[in-house]
């Protein structure tokens, strides 16, 4: 049975909110966190990307706000940029009916001066990566000491990342007094002994996910060597075709190899780990999401955080040692009601790790014959290409006027634009491939905000 955000003591600004965004009934992890949250009491959250945790813990954030007293009263601690980016963006939406509430974001990999600026003029809410808020806190720039809402999101993949150390300084300096609110996709030993250590009776909150692996086919492949994984690699994509695929290895050195191979054998792939700049992660990110790419080759890690829609495939290359990340990374395919696949590969060296993931899926794992490699099939081409524009948030461009430039004068028709992605001093957009080269001259020959902007088409 739902029950509506209504139901809750929340203040009215968020109620309205909430109904002007169109959030009506709660999910199942907000059902059962928001009542807690709001009694003030710690949580522990079991749930994944789009079970609906970050408005959960956003609502408990803001609600335990007091506009009028301009200090940090909440700190919101996420493994990447790219999440906490998602975390503040949702806390911002949900905030909208509060005035002047600041939310600021700190995340590694961004300049640090405009970071400084920002934290002089001060906010209540902060967003960011552990290792740069530590940065900060050692500089003396942040002042933790009105504190009340400490949040752990993404736990498991903090520690994954190497943050326990910096996670525990910077808990060090915050107020006993507060409430923690702590989420993860799993929960190894090390999430339960910190949890155990700076949390004070927490309620766990477990709930299934929100796309079931029902809608998903599993099939698992016996592959002996790295040449047998690459040849079952390209086997299953011709016989597929699946427009969008993600390619799991658990390793950043064998990510790089699979997108070379994949790219010597005529398919389209990218690759996405944690040595890359971030202005490269963005890149790969931006270019596999509005399928200028259709193949994005990663670790967990660096997917964490991936919103993707309508992903056709998931292909284990290497088989994950953790039974719940094999149930999360099978979980990005067959979402909003649509038939999902995962392939799987293993070796005789796999069976401790195959009988977990039987125990956790209560399903039988049953080897599969590997089908015969089409031979009239050629590897799926990307259907959009990605024109990036020097111009960006920083000089007031808008989709729209992007959209505008495209379209205006004898342009293109709208039908053949894709996503279009804003960032401080770029941004991206993607074209058909029919209409690639007469997108980039518009692009080129015209102006927008009156200026014109150099563009170019970026590539895997």
């Amino acid at each position: 049975m739902t029950a509506s955000f209504s139901s809750l003591a929340l203040k009215k600004e968020l109620i309205s909110t909430l109904d002007s965004l169109g959030y009506s009934e709660m999910t199942p992890i907000q059902q059962q966190a928001l009542p807690v949250i709001l009694a003030g009491d710690d949580v522990i959250g079991q749930g994944k990307t789009g079970s609906g945790k970050t408005a959960a813990f956003s609502l408990g954030v803001l609600s335990n706000l007091n506009v009028k007293r301009f200090r940090v009263q909440s700190l919101i601690l996420c493994p990447t940029r790219e999440l906490a980016d998602q975390v503040a963006n949702e806390v911002r939406r949900l905030a909208r009916g509060i005035h002047n509430i600041k939310v600021l974001t700190l995340c590694g990999g961004m300049p640090m001066g405009p970071q400084i600026g920002s934290l002089e003029h001060g906010a209540h809410i902060l967003v960011g990566t552990p290792g740069r808020i530590l940065d900060h806190m050692g500089k003396g720039r942040i002042d933790l000491s009105e504190l009340n809402t400490l949040v752990l999101d993404e736990a498991d993949r903090m520690l994954d990342m190497g943050f326990q150390d910096a996670l525990y300084s910077i808990i060090q300096e915050v107020p006993t007094d507060r409430q923690t609110l702590l989420f993860s996709a799993t929960f190894p030993a090390e999430i339960k002994n910190i949890a155990s250590s700076i949390m004070k009776k927490p309620e766990m909150i477990k709930v299934a996910s929100t796309h079931t692996p029902l809608a998903i086919t599993q099939s698992f492949f016996r592959t002996d060597n790295q040449q047998q994984k690459d040849d079952a690699l390209e086997t299953l994509l011709l016989t597929h075709q699946p427009e969008s695929s993600v390619v799991f290895c658990n390793m950043k050195k064998d990510v790089q190899r699979v997108v070379d191979e994949l790219n010597h054998r005529g398919f389209s792939a990218i690759e996405l780990h944690g040595d890359m700049e971030q202005r490269e992660r963005d890149q790969a990110l931006v270019m596999f999401a509005n399928k200028s790419v259709s193949i994005l080759v990663a670790t967990d890690v660096a997917a964490r955080g991936l919103d993707v829609d309508n992903l056709d495939a998931v292909f284990n290359f290497d088989l994950s040692r953790d039974p719940e990340v094999h149930v999360h990374r099978i979980g990005r395919t067959g979402r909003a009601g649509s038939k999902g696949a995962a392939y799987s590969f293993f070796t005789d060296r796999d069976g401790f790790n195959m009988a977990l993931i039987e125990d956790l899926m209560e399903a039988q794992v049953e080897e599969v014959l590997l089908p015969a490699k089409p031979l009239d099939q050629q590897p799926m081409k990307a259907p959009m290409q990605t024109i990036q524009i020097a111009g960006g948030k920083k000089h007031k461009v808008r989709p729209g006027d992007i959209l505008g430039s495209l379209t205006k004068e004898g342009g293109i028709e709208g039908k053949y634009i894709g996503k279009i992605n804003l960032y401080p001093m770029s941004a991206y957009v993607a074209v058909s491939q029919k209409v690639a080269k007469s997108a980039l001259k518009q692009l080129q020959n015209g102006k927008l905000k009156g200026k014109q902007f150099r563009a170019r088409f970026i590539r895997a």
